[in-house]
């Protein structure tokens, strides 16, 4: 009997255990709380880098996040403003998307814009409990940059670039910077011992780098500068020697003056000296020249070792080695007018930013957030091989051979544009320079035309 009596309260006992141990009792969550953690896909759209490089983010981000996916697209760049136009037009747009920097101004109403330290409001499900774990909603309230945040995390030109009326439009992951490449063979069998630091030497060393034949053609030009039609960074270098020798590309408006002269000095025109200076490569009366628009594209002619330098930014760098795997090159800062002035730079970059039309603007921006953090951009940027936007980030890639010119230039790095048409800018650049090689129009009267141009692109 007393054997039955025990057997019993054992089994009623392994009951027990076994309905607590199933939250028998217990609060289980709720239709609300259930809710609140549906799953969500949130579509992201870019026209660069492939998906490995953003596994990292993308797994921190929705372990985090559990009920939040994310659908990478990646867009062929040729395709992707129309892939763009398209989507909007049918309501099918991604909910976060990349573009250049530049193209700010043109898609400022599709981007749903964030706030200085405004409130993400996110929601997740965690385990908790002491003795027994069980399902818990909690809520976070996270505050978004605020502009002392955005300038002491990412270098200078992005809180200039991102803010438009005080709130932050996109934030970027990486932040490219113009450098000069340059064939090592080609300096060494000309005796170069070294790149040159300022355009002076830049002068020299191009003028001893240009071989001719007897009929006045190039068997070899010192560098791919001075036209538009087979230079793809024309408006990006042309631009880089306007900043560098003080030009006011734009006043406080926005409004295009690099026709003007310098202040308190009505004899000095800086933006006309610049595009005199970058004209004289394609102009066969100088002692600079070196290019003309009949040679192939810059970069064929760098791989193909027709020239010795070549500006462009650090995606060159995979595209030489897959064009030309033997090519014995290497890459610098670009020239600066003297070594004892202000360094300036020029950057060209993309960044992350959100859809107005996204469903889900809390989870949107709190990924953007995420991936644009310090240490889950640096997943990023070691894969994908791109220079830093942080500032956090610069020392460790000023030991990286490949990245260490950009790098370090990107503290001194500029842009200007802020408009909306940002291809009009270049095809107005564009004629600018043609027009003055033609000899239709003078660098005074080039100059002009370009500027209103320019102007009414905004």
């Amino acid at each position: 009997m007393l054997k039955n009596k025990k057997m019993q309260i054992f089994i009623i006992s392994l009951i027990v255990i076994s309905l607590v141990s199933s939250g028998f009792g217990c609060k289980c969550v709720s239709k609300k709380m259930k809710e609140r953690i549906k799953p969500i896909n949130l579509v992201y759209w870019r026209a660069q880098d492939g998906k490995d490089a953003f596994s990292d983010i993308i797994q921190s981000f929705q372990k985090l996040y559990p009920h939040i996916s994310i659908t990478y697209n990646l867009i062929r760049p040729e395709e992707y403003e129309q892939a763009l136009l398209e989507a909007w037009a049918e309501d099918r747009g991604p909910d976060i998307f990349s573009i250049p920097k530049n193209w700010l101004g043109k898609y400022q109403t599709k981007i749903l814009p964030l706030k200085p330290s405004q409130e993400i409001i996110m929601t997740r499900q965690i385990m908790a409990g002491t003795i027994k774990k069980e399902p818990k909603i909690i809520e976070e309230k996270k505050k978004a940059l605020n502009l002392r945040d955005l300038k002491e995390i990412f270098v200078e030109t992005v809180s200039n670039d991102v803010l438009i009326d005080g709130k932050i439009y996109g934030l970027p992951l990486s932040l490219d910077v113009l450098a000069l490449y340059y064939n090592r063979d080609i300096l060494n069998e000309a005796g170069i011992v070294s790149p040159p630091q300022t355009w002076q030497e830049f002068i020299n060393q191009v003028r001893i780098l240009n071989l001719w034949d007897a009929y006045g053609n190039f068997i070899r030009s010192g560098v791919s500068l001075g036209t538009a039609n087979n230079i793809e960074n024309y408006t990006d270098i042309l631009s880089l020697l306007m900043l560098q020798n003080g030009t006011s590309i734009v006043n406080e408006n926005g409004q295009a003056v690099f026709d003007q002269p310098l202040l308190n000095d009505n004899t000095y025109f800086p933006g006309q000296e610049a595009l005199r200076f970058y004209l004289s490569f394609a102009s066969p009366s100088q002692e600079t020249y070196s290019w003309n628009e009949q040679m192939p594209d810059s970069v064929s002619a760098f791989t193909q070792g027709l020239t010795a330098f070549l500006f462009g930014y650090s995606d060159y760098l995979s595209l030489i080695k897959e064009q030309a795997p033997k090519l014995n090159f290497d890459v610098t800062k670009v020239p600066q007018i003297s070594s004892s002035l202000k360094e300036v730079n020029y950057a060209n970059y993309w960044i992350e930013t959100v859809s107005k039309k996204t469903k889900h603007p809390y989870e949107a921006w709190a990924f953007v957030l995420h991936a644009t953090e310090a240490q889950n951009a640096k997943t990023f940027i070691e894969k994908a091989k791109r220079p830093t936007a942080h500032r956090s980030l610069i020392q460790s890639q000023l030991e990286d051979f490949d990245l260490m010119p950009f790098a370090s230039s990107v503290l001194t790095a500029k842009t200007w544009y802020q408009g909306k048409k940002y291809s009009l800018v270049k095809e107005a650049f564009q004629e600018m320079i043609e027009n003055v090689l033609s000899g239709q129009k003078t660098i005074q009267q080039a100059i002009k035309y370009c500027v209103k141009r320019v102007n009414l692109t905004n």
